[in-house]
């Protein structure tokens, strides 16, 4: 007797859009015990259909295939079953299996082929593949687990039957979004937290109201793809060290389940939706640190668990020789404008759009996704191109890390077709070099804050840039101005690892201070620095857990401590309320100032809509003396808001400086709204136009 789903597929899953509820259309075969048929070859993956499974693999170069199936927890298959050549079209192979019960089995494949390693051939029928397309990964689902990876990796099928109810996503216009980077098991792993699922999906979850009190309205979580924290897994001086960040992929299409509070059997991925779905109740969106650079199964050396076996010599870039280009400095390079792998990577993002309903991307170290078969830069990469304009991806933000390990870098250069953002590295730069009193950088500042229209003038204006002045790779923003050097001991490198060029400034002593005078420097320059981010124009983006000064004790590249070091140490927030209140306040002033986020195409009151100035306003060469004071002012009119006029006066150098204000229509007096100066914002009005704007602070200034 034919068993039959318990429930019907949710509407917009493949079962419901393509299979028909009658699949006994010809003779059935028999492989193995099991009735089977040719497949479904379009559908990639394995799906759940009535009455059986589809299977639907590819190989270019394959001469056969297998697939293995697995009892749970067991490493050697209950079944082998290899595909009939006459259930294969081109390179597809695809057979449905019927009276297969989705939760009783997992799966893999055996792939046969040519071995001509100059090729780049390297097939070994010896190996159990993961399918690249599987919707959910077993093997790795307890954090740590040190048991040996590869041949333990196998698949799930997984029963697609959310409720998302009426939810809408929000959203949110570029200009409007505050981006919060996290790290989901960082996040709340420690017990700081107060969350009763630490270190997992619905640990965030808890901490949205957390989120809405901050005024966030979008999270970028760094990977949560299925990835082997395994992979640098070593002892150092009694710290077990991981790879924790998780720049390490082993399945695209597949959530991390060491991240969920509990085990998915075959509805894997179910927190993660409840997590995006309650964030979009309360309209924030969620972006996905993406890694389509390069894999977790490295080089020549490294394991042998997927792409290997199903076509090395099109998955990755390969040398004359057939040795792995290493553009990524993780040992390989995905070969992203290959037909086949560009495909690949389409279908996992419409994947994770459609089915978890993300709102975007940030696509780790994305030149390479520009990168051609040889390895060389393309001026119009196909990959990024079908992207741009691929109709599901239509409302989803794409955003580069416009740099990759192999020197490229194309902040400011890469191909858009006015749709992609970048992380802008020359922002933080410019803005670190320009707060810790470097000469010669406030125009290079000015220029940042306005959205940086000297690098993105004629495409996508300023919501091409993401602006940022911390983020996970490098200092907190608290270690920033408590750090001459990093202090990457604890990796085991001899802190060879990591940045050199932080712009970092201790103010005056090295680590933890008990100087009150060191530590309220300090904390004038963490506001200065949010102060300017949140009157800048761009997108702006800060690190989770700056806003109570976490540290990370002087580590810049802790990529490899699943410790107190990554983790956010939440009893920091209590001790740093002042802090937390700031940044609070800054971003509501952002939201209460469209200017401040965008042109208004024109002016207001006869002002330009942006303006740089010295300590005397009009200048013709505003940095040609003061060169550590910014004046920059904002003007717009919009039709429901009226005339919005800002003035943001920033002195980076270490003495007070008197500076007059533009003078303002009779009608207009200058409120004081901001002074990082003071840890407590109080607006005022001004008598007049002369301030005194005292050392290493940020005033901001608004017409009323």
């Amino acid at each position: 007797m034919e068993r039959t789903p318990q429930s019907t597929p949710p509407a917009g899953s493949p079962a419901q859009l393509v299979l028909p509820r009658t699949i006994h259309l010809v003779p059935l075969d028999q492989i193995a015990g099991f009735d089977v048929r040719p497949g479904f070859y379009e559908i990639n993956g394995a799906t759940a259909i009535p009455g059986g499974v589809n299977f639907t693999v590819h190989s270019h170069s394959a001469t056969s295939i297998e697939l293995l199936l697995f009892h749970r927890t067991e490493d050697e298959p209950f079944a082998v079953l290899p595909f009939p050549q006459h259930y294969r079209i081109g390179n597809v192979y695809s057979m449905i299996v019927f009276k297969l019960n989705i939760e009783e089995f997992e799966y893999a494949y055996r792939v046969d082929g040519p071995y001509d390693p100059k090729k780049g051939l390297i097939f070994d029928r010896s190996k159990y593949l993961l399918d690249p397309y599987a919707k959910a990964v077993t093997g790795q689902s307890q954090w740590g687990d040190s048991s040996p990876r590869g041949q333990h990796y196998k698949a799930r099928v997984v029963k697609d039957d959310f409720d998302w109810r009426d939810t809408q996503q929000p959203l949110i216009p570029m200009e409007d979004l505050i981006i919060y980077e996290l790290h989901v098991r960082g996040f709340t792993k420690d017990a700081s937290s107060g969350v009763k699922h630490p270190g997992t999906f619905d640990g965030l979850r808890e901490k949205i109201p957390y989120l809405e009190r901050l005024g966030v309205n979008a999270v970028e979580l760094m990977p949560i793809f299925e990835f082997d924290e395994m992979q640098d897994y070593r002892q150092y001086n009694g710290q077990t060290l991981y790879n924790y960040w998780g720049y390490s992929t082993v399945g695209f299409f597949s959530p991390n389940t060491s991240y969920t509070a509990s085990t998915e059997y075959n509805r894997e991925g179910n927190e993660l939706k409840g997590l995006i779905n309650a964030l979009h109740q309360k309209g924030i969106e969620v972006y996905l640190d993406v890694v389509f650079n390069h894999t977790a199964e490295g080089d020549e050396r490294g394991p042998f668990f997927s792409f290997k076996g199903f076509d090395n010599n099109i998955y990755y870039l390969l040398t004359p020789e057939g040795y792995y280009y290493n553009f990524s400095g993780c040992g390989n390079t995905m070969n992203c404008n290959h037909p086949i792998v560009r495909q690949m990577i389409l279908d996992c993002l419409r994947y994770w759009v459609t089915t978890y309903r993300v709102d975007g991307f940030r696509f780790d170290l994305a030149s390479i996704l520009g990168r051609s078969e040889d390895g060389s830069p393309m001026g119009a990469p196909p990959l990024l191109q079908s992207l741009a304009f691929d109709p599901i991806l239509g409302d989803v933000k794409l955003i580069a890390e416009a740099w990759d390990a192999g020197g490229l870098y194309q902040v400011g250069t890469f191909p858009s077709w006015n749709r992609w953002a970048e992380w802008n590295g020359r922002y933080r730069d410019d803005i670190r070099r320009y707060l810790k009193g470097d000469p010669g950088f406030a125009q290079g500042a000015a220029l940042r804050m306005i959205g940086s229209q000297d690098m993105y003038g004629s495409r996508g204006g300023t919501n091409a840039s993401v602006n940022f002045i911390t983020c996970h790779d490098g200092f907190t923003l608290w270690d920033l101005y408590s750090y001459n050097t990093k202090h990457n001991e604890p990796n085991g490198w001899n802190s060879t690892d990591g940045a050199n060029d932080n712009n970092s400034w201790n103010c005056g002593e090295e680590g933890e201070s008990h100087d009150p005078v060191v530590n309220a420097l300090r904390r004038r320059m963490c506001r200065n620095a949010f102060a300017l981010l949140m009157c800048s124009r761009g997108v702006p983006m800060f690190l989770a857990g700056d806003e109570f000064c976490n540290t990370q004790f002087g580590n810049n590249n802790a990529y490899c401590q699943d410790n107190i070091i990554s983790w956010l140490d939440w009893s920091r927030l209590d001790q740093n309320q002042d802090m937390f209140h700031f940044f609070q306040y800054m971003i509501r002033f952002r939201k209460n100032h469209r200017v401040l986020r965008a042109t208004t195409g024109n002016g207001a009151l006869g002002f330009p809509d942006v303006s740089f100035h010295g300590v005397e306003p009009w200048r013709d060469s505003p940095f040609g003396g003061q060169d550590r004071y910014v004046g920059v002012m904002f003007s717009g009119w919009e039709r429901n808001a009226g005339s919005q006029i800002i003035y943001v006066a920033s002195n980076a150098w270490w003495e007070d400086l008197e500076v007059r204000l533009p003078q303002l229509p009779a009608s207009l007096s200058w409120e004081k709204a901001v002074d990082t100066w003071e840890a407590q914002q109080t607006p005022c009005l001004l008598s007049g136009s002369q301030v005194t704007i005292r050392a290493r602070s940020v005033m901001v200034f608004v017409a009323k």
